[in-house]
């Protein structure tokens, strides 16, 4: 059976009624994000106002108010069936890496409880595998740390009946140097919003923070089945290898998506 049937089968085997539309797209858009409409209903005036604080101008978020953040983090992932959170981050490795935690603890006179505190979400110790140095080193040497990247919002990552929350990290070593990717492009944003509010102070006082954006464009194209069989560098690489460059130069290169009827791939360019 060809896997198009066999994922209609797995459709028709679950007695749900694939015509049934949600009434309204903004009521599962974004659910699984704890974006600041969550947080709002989930944190004290305070701790919100901290939150914001920490996001618009990048004060540290207290101890006390970072107990808060969590609870509240941890109560909307459990009505969300999550049992395990985890620091994710972007290693020097070209992957992604996670350190895994539940919110299973037990006390000292082994009571067992459900807990998330601030200090765990805010800043976690991983085993260090994630270093792109393979050689030998210090025990110490090995020490990495993550720490909560407040300007990206924590979200649900669901696989099979598992659900783990993700909290976006910057993975740095013990004395303070970037190991990964995000690191460096949240100085790079810094210093670019520094250098901006200087120059917009010339023309506006008011000016006090400019904010980086980046605008993504992705165009879809459809090529026959007969062109594309006739296309030697899209039968063996799955991609365009030769042909005429776009008028403006603009965009790079194809990306192979999957054949269908034709076949279809995207041309990506910012």
């Amino acid at each position: 059976m060809s896997l198009r049937f066999t994922a209609l089968s797995n459709l028709q085997s679950t007695g749900e009624d694939l015509g049934k539309i949600t009434p309204k797209i903004t009521n599962v858009f974004g659910s699984h994000v704890f974006n600041m409409k969550t947080a709002r209903q989930f944190l004290s005036d305070d701790a919100y106002k901290s939150l914001v604080s920490s996001i618009n101008t990048g004060q540290k978020i207290d101890r006390a108010r970072a107990n808060e953040i969590a609870n509240g983090m941890r109560a909307w992932a459990e009505q969300k069936g999550v049992t395990h959170y985890t620091h994710w981050f972007q290693p020097l490795t070209g992957t992604t890496a996670e350190k895994h935690d539940s919110f299973f603890t037990l006390k000292s006179d082994g009571t067992p409880i459900e807990e998330f505190d601030g200090p765990a979400l805010i800043q976690q110790e991983p085993d260090a595998s994630s270093f792109p140095n393979g050689g030998l080193r210090a025990t110490f040497e090995a020490r990495g740390y993550t720490a909560w990247d407040v300007s990206s919002p924590p979200f649900i990552v669901e696989i099979g009946m598992g659900r783990t929350l993700c909290i976006p990290t910057i993975f740095i070593s013990y004395t303070g140097e970037s190991l990964d990717y995000k690191a460096p492009l949240k100085k790079s944003t810094d210093a670019l919003n520094k250098a901006a509010v200087d120059v917009c102070n010339y023309f506006d006082r008011n000016v006090e923070k400019v904010t980086v954006t980046l605008g993504w464009e992705q165009e879809y194209f459809v090529i026959d089945q007969g062109f594309f069989k006739a296309r030697p560098d899209l039968l063996m690489c799955g991609r365009t290898v030769y042909g005429h460059n776009s008028a403006k130069k603009d965009h790079g290169n194809a990306t192979f998506l999957g054949p269908s009827r034709g076949l279809f791939y995207a041309d990506v360019g910012v």
